[in-house]
């Protein structure tokens, strides 16, 4: 199990409409970023992938700082968990063909 860790800025811009008075990050993002550092981390890109299982758990706001935990790849597959003090945000995987072909 491999771990990275990303900040979301307090200010963070996408949350400013989502939810007014009670700003989130989107789904969207959240995803989005966590895929990125997991890229980052493996140092190849994961594109093209399909995600085949993603389930946000937990709201994640402006100022949390994220811990992303994944396995893998094996045999293409990774697999994630994102935690904002310990409590699971957003769980999931990805299926790269790309990288199951280069194995």
């Amino acid at each position: 199990m491999t771990s990275v860790e990303r900040e979301f800025p307090s200010d963070l811009r996408a949350a400013r409409g989502h939810f007014p008075g009670n700003p989130i990050v989107p789904g969207a993002l959240l995803l989005s970023e966590t895929l990125r550092a997991i890229e980052e981390s493996l140092g190849a890109r994961l594109s093209p992938c399909r995600i085949t299982f993603a389930k946000f758990v937990y709201p994640t706001r402006p100022g949390d700082r994220l811990l992303i935990e994944f396995s893998g790849p094996v045999a293409g597959v990774v697999r994630f968990s994102c935690a904002v003090g310990g409590r699971t945000v957003l769980k999931g995987e990805v299926k790269c063909d790309a990288m199951s072909a280069a194995k």
